[in-house]
């Protein structure tokens, strides 16, 4: 089970528990939460009513299967906490740990 590049998974290790009749059981390792204040804001999206955020990753990010990046650096838990209220403003960032733009 290797899980994809661009997956919020990647990268973690696997574990594996082995049971006393011999089966084993693997999972991926814990995944921390990024604290929002690691993404470097590029820009802003204003939710509409009905908007998925799958719809607004796939608009701002390429990829719609990236929508966790949007609720990494929106410090939500649940995808459907990032387009809830219309009206609401999401941080469209880059990814964590890459730094934005000098304004020098």
């Amino acid at each position: 089970m290797i899980a994809s590049p661009t997956s919020r998974y990647y990268g973690l290790p696997v574990q594996e528990l082995e049971l006393p009749d011999g089966t084993k059981i693997a999972w991926l390792g814990r995944r921390l939460v990024p604290l929002p204040d690691r993404f470097a804001q590029i820009g802003e999206h204003i939710v509409a009513q009905g908007e998925r955020p799958d719809h607004v990753a796939a608009r701002h990010l390429g990829d719609a299967e990236q929508f966790w990046r949007l609720c990494d650096a929106n410090g939500v838990l649940s995808p459907g906490e990032l387009t809830a209220q219309a009206g609401q403003r999401i941080r469209i960032t880059l990814p964590e740990g890459i730094p934005g733009p000098s304004h020098d």
